[in-house]
């Protein structure tokens, strides 16, 4: 299967770490912003070719499958390129910066056939499948999920410490991870009662700190926490059940007492999330993550966007 890859960030990196390990898949194309760290990236991964132009890697017949990994405010209009080219399509998270454009790109991938999986990757983490299980087996009633999602990034940087070409979204992009997650571990679609307050802006990156409340529809409490302003890197979420009090803490599930559950995987490990990705293509199925699957999720940061958006007007 033959891969086209935009964007070469850290993201991308680890993208290309589970690829290369997959049988039958070849690096074929490499888009980028910017013509030297393109040419580096396609040369260490060996891709065939590299170009700044999205629409001439698309071009080509032979490429079957597209992985975005770009800055956010492009995910949507590179991701309905992709698609109307006839291309299947792993999105980068966030999908969209909006709920409009998630749903254009949603309605698309089915019109035109081709698969198309969001990259909500904390589906696959055995932690939070441990929680999901007990949830479903009713092991686990939960009464409150409380979030906390911090990165240091006073500065503009990546995860790497480089200097960031763009700037990253607090709401959309790490407020989808954690709404996702808290819908796919309970089985709900929908939140009521949502508030949602944001901080002071930075002069130049935007929301720098929020907070989110909302109240799924079996009752539970979900109250989350994510900052850019915290000082060292924290993503941790308790859930607070009745059988138990369970803690994720960046890729590991504890008890109350910190007794380890399920050992810590890196939360950057793809693995799982990209077999699947080039599984369902072979097997003409859809994956394990559609557009229809995320669109909740999305549904919820469109409304908490709005939210916030009045109490600085109120």
């Amino acid at each position: 299967m033959k891969l086209c890859m935009v964007g070469y960030g850290a993201i991308a990196e680890r993208h290309m770490e589970t690829f290369v390990a997959i049988e039958g898949v070849e690096p074929w194309a490499l888009v980028g912003r910017r013509a030297e760290p393109a040419a580096e990236f396609a040369s260490r991964w060996k891709f065939r070719s590299w170009t700044l132009d999205l629409d001439e890697a698309l071009a080509d017949p032979a490429l079957e499958a597209v992985v975005i990994t770009s800055p956010s405010a492009l995910h949507a209009a590179q991701a309905e390129k992709a698609l109307e080219a006839g291309k299947h399509v792993l999105l980068e998270i966030p999908m969209a910066l909006g709920l409009a454009d998630a749903e254009r790109v949603t309605r698309l991938a089915r019109r035109v056939g081709r698969r198309l999986m969001v990259a909500h990757t904390m589906r696959t983490y055995p932690a939070l499948r441990e929680v999901r299980r007990r949830v479903e087996a009713g092991e686990l009633r939960i009464h409150h999920i409380v979030g906390l999602f911090g990165l240091p990034r006073r500065s503009n940087t990546t995860f790497a410490g480089n200097p960031r070409s763009w700037t990253d979204d607090l709401l959309w992009h790490f407020g989808a991870h954690m709404v996702d997650m808290a819908l796919w571990l309970t089985g709900h679609r929908e939140a009521r009662r949502l508030f949602c307050q944001i901080g002071p802006k930075h002069p130049t990156q935007n929301v720098m700190d929020l907070s989110l409340c909302m109240t799924l529809p079996g009752g539970e409490l979900v109250t989350l926490a994510q900052s850019f302003n915290i000082a060292s890197f924290h993503w941790k979420i308790m859930f607070i059940g009745e059988e138990a009090t369970l803690v994720y803490d960046k890729g590991t599930l504890q008890g109350a007492e910190g007794e380890v559950i399920v050992p810590g995987r890196p939360i950057q490990d793809l693995r799982d999330q990209n077999h699947e990705f080039i599984a369902a293509i072979r097997e003409g199925r859809d994956p394990s993550i559609t557009g229809e699957e995320v669109l909740p999720a999305m549904r919820i940061l469109q409304a908490a966007q709005d939210s916030a958006d009045a109490s600085l007007t109120s």
